[in-house]
């Protein structure tokens, strides 16, 4: 139901001090937290990898349940408080609804599997 992309939260206290010297984010736009950075899809065409994390109900759960979570959660991610801390640690929050988070991951799903083939990647 809830989508947030989060290219630099786990590193961009140690860029920010110097100790990490980034190169690029692979997600497909610059990063509003370190503007400065290129993407690598400036260099690479069409490259683009980012992790995300959502919120969802079990299959079965009732309609209003899902649209009143979904109404709640979204209301929450626009909230400038929310935006700005997530901003800052270079997550960008992104309210959808439910049928764009299921296609989503089904397109997510479809382009790691790809992925997966080409690079013929076998579970350990």
């Amino acid at each position: 139901m809830q989508l947030y992309f989060s290219p630099l939260p786990e590193s961009i206290e140690m860029i920010r001090a110097g100790k990490v010297r980034a190169l690029a984010v692979t997600t497909a736009a610059r990063a509003a937290a370190l503007p400065e950075l290129p993407t690598v899809a400036d260099t690479v065409a069409g490259f683009e990898a980012s992790t995300w994390q959502g919120i969802g109900a079990p299959k079965n759960t009732p309609a209003e349940i899902v649209e009143r979570l979904n109404r709640e959660i979204n209301a929450a991610l626009v909230d400038p408080k929310i935006t700005g801390a997530s901003c800052r640690i270079g997550s960008v929050p992104r309210p959808m609804s439910p049928a764009d988070f299921k296609n989503h991951i089904a397109a997510e799903t479809d382009k790691w599997a790809k992925v997966i083939r080409a690079a013929n990647i076998k579970p350990n």
